[in-house]
């Protein structure tokens, strides 16, 4: 008979997993939850040497840095040969690296409420963005999530085969997710055009390589996040202890509060072990019921 004890389904033992923008924010919170949970190996790949080095200092033996961009393909094939050199295979690729994008308000001739703010206004805000960064923020948001997958596909697979992975887990197959955003289902601009459209976009493709990857046993699931304390969001923070209830009111996040660690380790490990095995698909909205504040779809 199964095992339903907590310890024995929410483990991640041995597992190998690949984290992209892992050295700061979601990310690493995500890296310390898999390492302190029986990950055998934790690679976090970021741009920023030294802030990967500080990170992976938490797990000297379990969290390794890759410096390498994920909106270069040559950078991403290398990083691949480089995880296959050292294990072989993993069992998890979190594509987690991200970027703000363009703002939707501000400036001297912009009012921060758009109701307020004229057509020829507007015109003259948007227009005077360069085109390049919405390319460039697509490129990270969204590009980049399908490159590094392709990149990782066959190390994926073989994380499936028991005679190359050490730490293939009885029952879960081999999977890739995606930090996605509540602002992907926000109709409200404040977080900017950019930000959620390419979440928005980053959200769907997670479906469609979910369907796409099925019968190549690779399952394919995405990570909604609210407010969590990121360099993101730190903006909306400043001066609060946010992460405790009561910093905000319920009619802003019904919680009170972001996101903390546990939060951001209870979404991996659940999706990541044996608990969340037979998800796939599967879109995890993490925000303290922050969406339901707002106009959105979901």
């Amino acid at each position: 008979m199964a095992s339903t004890s907590a310890a024995d389904i929410f483990n991640v033992n041995g597992l190998v997993a690949v984290i992209t923008g892992g050295g700061t924010g979601i990310g690493l919170m995500m890296a310390n939850a898999l390492a302190t949970n029986g990950a055998f190996k934790v690679y976090i790949v970021g741009r920023r040497q030294s802030k990967l080095d500080e990170a992976a200092s938490s797990h000297p033996n379990i969290i390794e840095p890759l410096a390498g961009d994920v909106t270069s393909t040559d950078s991403l094939i290398q990083l691949a040969e480089t995880v296959k050199r050292k294990t072989g295979y993993i069992n998890l690729l979190i594509c987690n690296s991200g970027q703000l994008g363009p703002p939707s308000s501000g400036g001297d001739d912009m009012p921060k409420e758009s109701s307020a703010a004229t057509l020829q206004q507007i015109s003259n805000f948007f227009l005077a963005q360069p085109m390049q960064d919405w390319n460039d923020t697509f490129a990270l948001n969204c590009t980049a999530v399908f490159y590094t997958a392709m990149a990782f596909l066959p190390l994926l697979g073989a994380g499936n085969d028991p005679q190359v992975s050490k730490s293939a887990m009885a029952g879960v197959r081999s999977q890739m997710c995606v930090t996605s955003s509540l602002g992907g289902f926000n109709r409200h601009h404040l977080a900017g055009f950019a930000y959620t459209a390419s979440k928005a976009a980053a959200t769907h493709m997670v479906k469609v390589l979910a369907t796409f990857l099925g019968p190549h046993r690779v399952r394919v699931n995405a990570l909604a996040p609210g407010l969590f304390p990121t360099d993101l969001s730190a903006p909306l923070l400043v001066g609060k202890d946010a992460t405790q209830e009561g910093a905000f009111p319920p009619s802003f996040i019904p919680g009170e509060r972001t996101g903390d660690e546990t939060d951001a380790a209870g979404m991996i490990l659940y999706l990541a072990s044996r608990a969340g095995a037979y998800v796939n698909g599967c879109v995890l909205l993490v925000d303290g019921g922050r969406l339901g504040m707002l106009p959105a779809t979901y």
